[in-house]
């Protein structure tokens, strides 16, 4: 198994018991199909490299942020194609394979921390919250958006961000759609460490080492008690996202992004 891999969207590396996934796709890391595809490349890896490291480190080389969530252009253009209520199908498979690999990291034995910083929106937001810490630069902004779409977070964002802060956190940011910045965050216990602009992942990599410093195994069993996944929402939620996926109100949110004319157009 190689220790180090780059693909056309993200690349990983083994080193010193780490693995450091980056994302780097362009502009803002948005999880379409080809991000799928690489992500569940890096799972397979992952099933075989964990023997090898005790921490998994995810972060963005890209400026804007960590990940701007999903490649919503390529979903509106996939849609409409073939018409919204006969993709959802489509819609269905691509949430149960992102779900995979979600549930492969949240389940993962490895401590695994995101590094984010700028935008962490949506499903970069989902991909953030299934990491056992996220370590945040004082710029980063999370928020869900996707109720000016018409939907729901769809990458498993809901049960985690209610397993881990509980729901009256849920339905403030789902409800409002608003962002909140990384102090704030810090404040509700969404991000363990704040770090200075540029220095997550330099951060990120000290704490992973300082976890190297304890027993493997008692890391294993403590995260498996503490963090349980919650499967059940977790599928819950796919049906409740692909219901209103077939809504006129989606049709047109994704519509309006599209043509939005704003360099940024997932910044509220």
């Amino acid at each position: 198994m190689m220790n180090k891999y780059r693909a056309e969207t993200l690349s990983w590396e083994l080193r010193d018991g780490v693995i450091e996934l980056i994302l780097h796709r362009d502009p803002c890391n948005e999880i379409g199909s080809q991000v799928l595809a690489d992500l569940e490349s890096f799972v397979v890896a992952h099933d075989e490299l964990r023997e090898q490291a005790h921490a998994l480190i995810i972060a963005s080389d890209r400026k804007p942020g960590f990940c701007a969530g999903a490649d919503l252009r390529e979903l509106y253009h996939g849609a409409r194609a073939i018409g919204f209520a006969a993709a959802q199908p489509q819609i269905r498979q691509f949430l149960r394979r992102i779900h995979r690999v979600m549930n492969v990291i949240d389940a993962s034995p490895l401590v695994t921390i995101a590094a984010v910083h700028g935008v962490t929106f949506g499903g970069g937001f989902e991909l953030a919250l299934v990491c056992d810490l996220i370590i945040a630069e004082k710029m980063a902004r999370f928020c869900f958006p996707e109720l000016r779409l018409g939907l729901i977070p769809g990458f498993g964002g809901i049960p985690r961000l209610r397993r881990d802060l509980g729901n009256a956190i849920v339905r403030d940011l789902l409800l409002t759609g608003r962002s909140i910045g990384a102090t704030r965050a810090q404040a509700i216990g969404l991000v363990s460490q704040l770090t200075g602009e540029g220095e997550a992942l330099r951060v990120a990599r000290l704490t992973a080492a300082q976890i190297g410093k304890f027993d493997r195994a008692t890391s294993i069993a403590a995260k498996r008690f503490i963090k349980p996944v919650p499967y059940t929402e977790l599928e819950e939620e796919i049906e409740i996202f692909c219901d209103l996926f077939t809504k006129p109100a989606v049709e047109s949110g994704l519509r309006r992004f599209v043509e939005s004319t704003d360099a940024q157009p997932y910044l509220p």
